[in-house]
């Protein structure tokens, strides 16, 4: 084994930094269920990468990146999945932004932290 591979080894397995699998909640699902609806019906545009999609095309987009992330076992929470697929580009890094005409363009995490939080206030069903 490469000394590479055995540092890697080693640091994997220390207490406190082997990598957790998170499991979203029935909760944090049905959170994230309600994030991508908001964002498909809400009309808004969608700006990832360069050029503006609308709010289907992006739930489209962030439900594929969702799916990914779960599958490996990094999104536990609502904000997870904010942070890790609807703020930026993982390609890029450019960061996402909704815009609700007439309103400007605001970040697509703020947009959607907001909405979480309004959300939670009305019983989160």
């Amino acid at each position: 084994m490469k000394l590479r591979s055995v540092l890697l080894l080693a640091f994997l397995v220390s207490p406190g930094t082997a990598a957790v699998a998170a499991v979203p909640s029935a909760n944090a699902r049905v959170e994230i269920a309600h994030l991508l609806t908001y964002l498909e019906t809400s009309r808004c545009d969608f700006y990832r990468n360069g050029s503006w999609h609308d709010s289907k095309e992006a739930r489209a987009h962030l439900e594929k990146k969702k799916n990914y992330l779960m599958k490996r076992a990094v999104i536990g929470t609502a904000e997870d999945f904010v942070d890790m697929a609807a703020t930026a580009s993982s390609v890029s890094g450019e960061k996402y932004q909704v815009r609700c005409r007439p309103s400007p363009a605001v970040p697509s995490g703020e947009w959607l932290r907001a909405e979480l939080a309004r959300f939670r206030a009305a019983g989160g069903q």
